[in-house]
């Protein structure tokens, strides 16, 4: 196999490389994935302490009624940033701004900022006054199980009123990040979630002991955070010369041009995180406990998504924005191709793993204090429910900027609504024999098919196509993922093995086995002939 021709990523889109030093000629773009590989690094810092802020929770507060509520007060901010600020808005905003970079002078990007900055801001902060009044029934609406719950819909009510607040400043702080995304500098945005995860670990050890309600110090985190990582961005728009000065200007033709690419994908952009709020919704009529497993299950899928997925993700939208602008139609079709290479280059074996290690990795991670053995058990089901779909999250994640990037948010809403029906199809489906594990399960299969449709629609409109080498791709990566398979379950041990040791002999047996995985899986994939330089693309 290592005899076959190599693919052609190693190649720039661009078809220029690095200007030889003296040239005079001018410095090109950081390559793709050296950028992911930034992005990824940040964010793989956040994820990490983003577990350990999961796992401090899961000792305080385990899985009863205190971290149900909360899970629910969170999510719903959460996920409307994810809908709206890191969803529909940067998606339609990236876009526009690399069109007015590409187009226009200094001059009329700062417009644009600022008209977007004040219209942005007063919608955002009349939909916060608003939520904060209606918090009671916006926890009816989004945790229907809980309103015979007195005690959980009360301290839950309470907690969404701290936590909204949340949405107005992780919008803004999603709008830094996208200019700062725009001109290359990825590291500023992908570092700023670290934040979150310190205030709500400093929250729950050290506020929580001085609360009448302990659970409401991770409420008064969030709120924090929020605050936290907009002026933490502040300093480095400065430096670029673009910090805002706020003005409401909805007839500003940026702003108008990205108001119409919002609408439609509000929706498409989105899908898995209505499909995950949905499932929260359903859980909440289940037994108690099953809102937090999916949490803890969730958090664990996220992790690989969060670094890889998201990171290729963040990295080629402005790519690809700029090369629709200047009309370079191949080297578009190179950079999607090459993110889908890269998705499963990482996806197949995160997935793989997180199935094979699915009651090691939680009993490692959340095993301590509250959290008893049927915890781990039932979110292992669900775990493994969520890494069947991974990949397709993942794929979802690189094939939608595909179309945002030519301003075309109308297919991805139409395919989004498609998945959205199929995900409340599989949900009645499967909730009946597999409880809150069939949620997770209809939340996958609803990522593969709106993957599929993604993955047809950019290819009929020719905006993927196929670059050569994909067969001796599949072969290497088949190999590579055997591998590490066999090492796992040959190392991995029975489960009830790991709920036995202590916490230290947990993680240097879960290291131990990661290294083991990672090295089994690139050793491989060196032998069958996958070299760093096949993806590198500027």
């Amino acid at each position: 196999m290592a005899s076959q021709p190599e693919p052609p990523l190693s190649s720039s889109p661009t078809g220029t490389d690095s200007a030889a030093p003296g040239s005079g000629a001018p410095k090109p773009a950081p390559g793709l994935l050296r950028s992911s590989g930034v992005v990824g690094l940040m964010t793989l810092l956040s994820r990490v302490l983003g577990l350990v802020r999961d796992m401090v929770v899961a000792r305080y507060f385990g899985a009863g009624t205190g971290a149900d509520a909360f899970f629910v007060a969170f999510k719903i901010p959460n996920f409307l940033r994810r809908l709206f600020a890191e969803g529909a808005f940067s998606q339609a905003f990236v876009p526009v701004l690399s069109s007015y970079r590409e187009q226009g002078d200094i001059t009329e990007v700062r417009r644009l900022v600022n008209a977007v900055a004040g219209s942005l801001g007063l919608v955002l902060l009349g939909v916060t006054v608003v939520a904060m009044i209606g918090s009671p029934l916006l926890t009816a609406v989004f945790a229907p199980g809980f309103v015979d719950e007195t005690v959980k819909f009360g301290l839950a009510s309470d907690m969404l009123r701290i936590t909204f607040p949340y949405l107005l400043l992780i919008s803004l702080t999603a709008f830094a990040g996208a200019i700062l995304n725009s001109y290359d500098r990825f590291a500023v945005p992908a570092f700023t979630p670290v934040l979150l995860n310190l205030a709500m670990i400093a929250a729950a050890i050290w506020l929580a002991p001085l609360m009448a309600e302990p659970i409401m110090a991770l409420a008064w985190g969030v709120f924090i955070a929020g605050a936290l990582q907009l002026f933490f961005q502040l300093p480095f728009l400065m430096r670029l010369g673009l910090l805002p000065r706020p003005k409401v200007d909805y007839r500003h033709e940026g702003v108008r041009r990205i108001l119409t690419l919002m609408t439609p994908a509000l929706f498409g952009v989105s899908v898995s995180q209505i499909n995950l709020l949905l499932d929260t919704v359903l859980a909440s009529f289940l037994q108690t406990g099953s809102v937090s497993w999916l949490y803890y299950s969730d958090r664990l899928s996220e992790l690989p998504l969060g670094v890889f997925g998201i990171a290729i993700a963040t990295v080629i939208l402005p790519s690809l924005s700029r090369k629709h602008a200047s009309a370079s139609a191949e080297q578009f079709a190179a950079t999607l191709d090459w993110a889908v290479r890269a998705v499963l280059l990482i996806g197949v074996p995160a997935a793989l793993a997180l199935a094979l290690l699915a009651e090691p990795l939680l009993a490692t991670l959340f095993g301590y204090g509250e959290v008893t053995p049927r915890d781990l058990a039932m979110s292992a089901q669900s775990l493994r429910a969520y890494s069947a779909g991974l990949v397709a999250f993942m794929l979802i994640k690189v094939l939608a900027p595909g179309f945002f990037a030519r301003q075309d948010t109308r297919t991805p809403v139409k395919i989004g609504i498609i998945a959205m029906v199929a995900n409340m199809v599989f949900n009645l489906l499967l909730i009946v024999p597999l409880a809150h594990a069939g949620l997770a399960l209809a939340t996958s299969l609803s990522a593969w098919l709106n993957g599929g449709l993604l993955w047809r629609g950019l290819k009929r409109e020719q905006a993927w196509r196929s670059q050569p080498g994909w067969p001796v791709f599949l072969l290497r990566l088949l190999a590579a993922n055997g591998a590490l398979a066999a090492v796992i379950l040959w190392l991995v041990g029975p489960a009830a093995r790991w709920l036995t040791m202590s916490g230290s002999e947990r993680a240097l047996a879960m290291a131990g086995l990661v290294g083991a995985g990672v090295v089994a899986y690139f050793a491989v994939l060196a032998l069958v002939g996958v070299r760093i330089r096949h993806f590198r693309i500027r």
